[in-house]
């Protein structure tokens, strides 16, 4: 049921997007390894590059995920209220 109040109580996937990190740094490693194996070193940077970021998005979810219900609520936490302006 949508209540038009989904932008403010919308829930991150922060699962999905930890595994979908996890993917994306062993494609950046085993990139930035073959590059620097075959002697291509500007596509080599490009994926440690790419490393990189990913290293930081993994550590800014595993930040999000231990900080507990308030970024990540498990599926027995209800959606949170939207406020209401107006009403007293």
């Amino acid at each position: 049921m949508r209540t038009g109040s989904e932008p403010t109580t919308a829930r991150s996937p922060l699962r999905m997007r930890l595994w979908l990190s996890v993917w994306g740094l062993i494609w950046a490693i085993a990139g930035t390894a073959a590059f620097a194996v075959v002697g291509r070193p500007g596509w080599a940077a490009a994926c440690g590059v790419l490393w990189l970021i990913v290293t930081v998005d993994l550590a800014v979810v595993l930040r999000h995920i231990r900080q507990g219900p308030h970024y990540q609520p498990g599926r027995d936490i209800p959606p949170y209220q939207p406020p209401r302006h107006g009403h007293t």
